[in-house]
């Protein structure tokens, strides 16, 4: 009875770490934990303001300090760097409508509603970039749960307007003219080895 006793315990022991093991890991690749590091890999620090797309994955990340904004897409597979001079703008599109916009050399369009209503809201960013001249980041419209994500169309179109706000910042600021667009690394980047 003893040995039954303790084998039952050993299984139970077992079925424990591994619950604990498969929780951890689920955790580490949630997708906006995940995307959130590749950000981080790419622009070398946190950023100081991230959007995730409802697909969970996509994401873009500003970093104020060094002038840069990061998209991601493919779950952070893939991704590029801009500098803040490679931005040309960025359109609010509601139901398949722009319904705010700010670009270089024009003013900006300054929204006027807050769409309760609305099924869809997307941020594009455009881009002086001829391989990727736009990204597009859906804040609302499809289903999720994640409280990452705005919960209604009214908080995503909200987000998307502080998202215009930091853009035409960004554009109007200027500044010298960078280099093109570099890939985002989620590794650090190891110099190729020294010939003799």
């Amino acid at each position: 009875m003893e040995e039954a006793f303790r084998v039952i315990l050993w299984f139970a022991f077992a079925g424990l770490l591994l619950t604990l093991v498969a929780s951890v890991a689920l955790w580490w690749y949630e997708s906006t934990r995940r995307l959130t590091r590749g950000l981080t890999a790419a622009i070398g620090k946190a950023p100081d303001a991230i959007l995730f797309d409802t697909g969970t994955k996509k994401a873009a990340g500003l970093d104020f300090t060094h002038g840069d904004l990061a998209i991601l897409w493919n779950l952070g597979r893939h991704g590029l760097v801009f500098s803040f001079d490679e931005i040309e703008g960025a359109e609010l599109i509601v139901d398949e409508r722009v319904v705010a916009r700010t670009q270089k050399g024009e003013p900006r369009r300054v929204l006027e509603e807050t769409y309760p209503g609305a099924s869809r809201v997307v941020l594009r960013l455009i881009f002086n970039d001829l391989e990727t001249p736009e990204f597009e980041i859906t804040l609302f419209g499809d289903l999720t749960t994640h409280s990452a994500y705005p919960k209604t169309a009214s908080e995503a179109v909200q987000l998307g307007r502080k998202w215009l706000s930091h853009i035409d910042s960004v554009i109007k600021r200027g500044g010298p003219k960078a280099p093109p667009a570099r890939p985002a690394q989620s590794e650090p980047h190891m110099p190729p080895p020294a010939h003799d």
